[in-house]
């Protein structure tokens, strides 16, 4: 009786260790994830490669081949042919050359993985997604994911209470009440100070459709700095999109489907260089977004000749027609401290617009997409700014660079406590 005893404890203590080894609830990271839930959201973002590129920057970039890609898990995009080209480029320029560039200029930016190597045709470039960038997440549903406080609103929002409403902050130029078929801007490229591993900032256009509170549909591209999003303090290429103001659609770069990338030399969401210095050398990024009118897409432009991809009219609403508003410009995350104090959280250079040239941070050449697809100078611009004492802007027009701004702030100062 005594050796049944022990038999049965032996069995019972062996089959509690094999549940607590196999169990799904195993807890791990500050945010309280299981490694079940990681194994199964890294296994959906990180596909099968055909080719992985180590940058001098630490990521990895995965060669994936294009029908591979997350953007075909969407619902809405199950049978989606991809289209490798788009119809129509508002600048009248297009070339197969802008799908896939071989003419490199050495004064242009470009990303650091590049210096590994390339990856082969009919495949994208994926940033790799890590256990440690999940842990950093709220939520593995939320990774990746702006929350619905990113929206500038510049009719509706009292300077004096966004701060206290949202800790979002911005410095832009906007113009609304209009149709739009894209935008374009040359955004000055900087490597701002992030004062909390939760605040970001971010130089981007923003392409809106629909209703702020609701169903705004948004496209949106970039550079940012954000350390919860991507572990580190690099500025990086981005793009975001959300069909219903942030609430459940949409995320940054390929970190959910949605976007349709066919450009095999750009990562979203890779490191760029070189970046601007103070009273130095500067440097900017073209970005183009427009509306393909046979197809109905939204496409991207990196610089003068990345086509990268696009965002498919029938993940929008509002979107799915056009546009009723652009805003180009910058926002930070203001989390403050517990004593009250604003973020030191750089926007754009880190200095005041009024410094100008090689001292702040510029939008230069900004232009919209009209009803006869042509590029043209927006009229009835306007700017807006939270807190001028903490980021402000200051618009000019005329000369090589039309339609501009400078804009950014050092956050907490004397007069922005």
């Amino acid at each position: 009786m005594a050796v049944n005893f022990k038999r049965v404890s032996f069995l019972l203590a062996l089959v509690m260790t094999v549940a607590a080894t196999l169990t799904p609830s195993v807890i791990s990271g500050e945010n309280g994830f299981s490694d079940l839930q990681i194994h199964k959201h890294l296994k959906r973002l990180n596909k099968p490669p055909l080719k992985s590129i180590k940058s001098p920057d630490g990521d990895v970039i995965d060669c994936v081949p294009i029908t591979d890609q997350p953007a075909l898990a969407h619902p809405l995009l199950i049978n989606h042919t991809v289209q490798m080209r788009p119809s129509f480029n508002p600048e009248s320029v297009f070339s197969e050359s802008k799908v896939s560039s071989k003419n490199h200029q050495s004064n242009a930016i470009t990303q650091l993985w590049h210096v590994n190597g390339k990856c082969p045709e009919n495949t994208i470039p994926i940033r790799r997604t890590r256990k440690q960038d999940l842990y950093r997440a709220n939520s593995v549903e939320k990774f990746g994911m702006k929350s619905q406080k990113s929206i500038p609103k510049p009719k509706s929002y009292e300077p004096t209470s966004v701060l206290t409403q949202n800790g979002h902050q911005h410095a832009i130029m906007y113009v609304e009440d209009g149709v739009f078929y894209g935008a374009k801007a040359k955004i000055n490229v900087w490597n701002p100070d992030v004062e909390m591993p939760n605040e970001f900032s971010l130089a981007q256009i923003w392409v809106l459709g629909g209703n702020f509170n609701s169903d705004l549909n948004s496209i949106e591209a970039g550079w940012q700095v954000s350390p919860q999003l991507y572990g580190d303090n690099r500025t990086r290429l981005f793009t975001y999109w959300t069909s219903d103001a942030y609430q459940g659609t949409g995320c940054y770069n390929l970190l959910c489907s949605g976007f349709v990338q066919i450009n095999r030399e750009i990562a979203m969401g890779g490191s760029i260089s070189p970046l601007s210095s103070y009273g130095n050398s500067q440097y900017d990024i073209t970005i183009l977004i427009w509306k393909d009118p046979k197809e109905g897409h939204w496409w991207l432009q990196f610089g003068e000749k990345y086509i990268i991809g696009y965002w498919p009219a029938s993940l929008f609403s509002y979107l799915s027609e056009s546009a009723s508003m652009i805003e180009w410009g910058g926002e930070v995350v203001n989390s403050q401290s517990e004593e009250g104090q604003h973020t030191t959280t750089q926007m754009g250079s880190g200095r005041f617009a009024e410094e100008g040239w090689g001292k702040a941070s510029y939008f230069k050449n900004v232009q919209v997409v009209d009803g006869s697809n042509e590029l043209r100078n927006p009229e009835n611009l306007q700017v807006f700014t939270d807190q001028e004492n903490c980021y402000n802007v200051k618009s000019g027009d005329g000369g090589s660079w039309g339609s501009h701004f400078y804009y950014g702030g050092p956050g907490r100062n004397p007069n922005c406590p």
